[in-house]
């Protein structure tokens, strides 16, 4: 009988990416894979380290399994992803009931990893993060119409309060027709939206071909039948060019949807950050982004409560949100990651600031947000749909304003029977909250 296998993945897209490539290789060698890693042989905990809450919920799921374990519910734990890069040393020294803790660089030798935990070994795999697998056979978790498509691994931005450079490395770009024939794949698999992701998306092919590639790349993946979205995630607002504006603008499966993480407003706070601009200059970007690729949808991500923010800079912070008018806002209290720059500077704000910080300035989004949905009232928004809401009997999807997993929802009612990946017309009734609720028109 195969050994069952279950994976549990925490954090951002693209360690969910890596999950799918340890299940393709797990799958290759003959285990079973199973979606709910509670009832596996073997559960496999592939965590997130990036910031404090995070790197909790990845010691809160471990030691969920760890329960089931001594309850012989399931037979052993094995931990990857960016804590075991991190802490491995930390994770089987507090918490021994873990059977092997595999760093990024090992992913590739999981199948190994996993004979040896069933001989009754303890490994603590480690290899240099490059070895780390970016292409290989997937096995995918997504819902069935869409999926994500890493196209970078690593970050050399560096900026003072990430851990990810040392987690991951370097930046290191796929080969452009690697990537195309996974797109290719993808595509005669059903995939219908391309989920584009890396640590730094805009920054693709920069190290292999000595210039900024992603245009060329949309182009590419714009000609492959089957997607109806390609999407893309994480765009440093520095390299954004007037040619991948004049892509996103033109190409008609690239969805007028760009995700720009700029951390700050105030000049000052992001220069301590290592990022560029202030608020005049992100304000700049903005609307030339906007006048290039009319009805565009922006997301960004904030930090609050970076050390020394003055109550000055923090009112930058919010008026920018205020003038700026992201269609998405996402703000966090700053977390301090120990071995980061910034972790040691002067000036670190107690807890309470900084989550009342962040607060406030979701606050603030909050009614910018409010008007935008209230100005889709009325209209007509193409929606995938991703499932039906028995208890309130309508379906639910999304449209191409709104990324998986991140953005809103729009819920509504149809008259005839809809399946998981359909795309409709829905006319927007009403709102409620981020969501919008319609019904479906011909």
């Amino acid at each position: 009988m195969a050994v069952k296998v279950g994976i549990v993945s925490l954090g951002c897209p693209k360690n969910q990416v890596d999950a799918e490539l340890l299940f393709g290789r797990l799958k290759n060698a003959g285990y079973e894979l199973i979606g709910d890693a509670a009832l596996a042989d073997i559960a496999i905990i592939n965590t997130c380290g990036f910031i404090e809450s995070a790197k909790q919920e990845s010691i809160d799921e471990i030691l969920n399994f760890c329960t089931l374990k001594g309850e012989g519910r399931i037979k052993h734990v094995v931990v990857t992803g960016c804590l075991a890069e991190r802490y491995r040393e930390e994770i089987l020294k507090e918490i021994p009931e873990v059977d092997a803790v595999v760093g990024i660089g090992c992913n590739g030798d999981i199948c190994a990893v996993l004979d040896r935990v069933m001989q009754g070994e303890q490994p603590v795999c480690m290899d240099a993060k490059g070895r780390l697998p970016l292409e290989g056979e997937r096995v995918l978790t997504t819902l069935p119409y869409y999926a994500y498509l890493k196209v970078a691994e690593g970050c050399d931005n560096c900026c003072s309060y990430c851990a990810i450079p040392m987690i991951r490395g370097r930046f290191r770009s796929r080969k452009m027709e690697n990537i195309i024939k996974e797109a290719e794949s993808l595509a005669r698999d059903g995939i219908k939206e391309l989920v584009l992701v890396a640590q730094d998306t805009t920054r693709y092919g920069e190290d292999l071909y000595g210039s900024y590639k992603l245009p060329e790349l949309l182009r590419e993946l714009g000609k492959i039948e089957g997607f109806v979205w390609i999407r893309l995630l994480y765009c440093y607002p520095e390299r954004i060019t007037d040619e991948l504006l004049e892509v996103i603008a033109s190409e008609p499966k690239v969805a007028k949807y760009l995700d720009l993480p700029i951390q700050h407003a105030d000049g000052d706070v992001l220069k301590a950050m290592n990022r560029t601009g202030d608020a005049q200059w992100l304000l700049a970007l903005l609307k030339k982004i906007r006048e290039k690729v009319p009805g565009i949808t922006l997301r960004t991500t904030l930090i609050a409560g970076f050390p020394g923010e003055t109550e000055e800079q923090f009112e930058t912070l919010v008026n920018f949100v205020k003038e700026a008018e992201f269609e998405r806002l996402g703000c966090f209290a700053y977390s301090q990651e120990e071995n980061t720059p910034a972790a040691s500077l002067e000036g670190q704000l107690p807890e309470e600031v900084k989550e009342r910080r962040a607060e406030l300035v979701m606050l603030e989004q909050m009614r910018v947000h409010d008007r935008y949905n209230e100005e889709k009232v009325g209209r007509k928004i193409c929606v995938v749909t991703e499932g039906y809401d028995r208890y309130g009997e309508v379906y639910f999807g999304r449209s191409e304003a709104d990324a998986p997993d991140i953005d809103g929802k729009i819920f509504f009612s149809s008259e005839k029977k809809l399946t998981m990946g359909d795309f409709v017309w829905v006319k927007v009734d009403e709102t409620m909250d981020y969501d919008l609720i319609g019904h479906v028109v011909d």
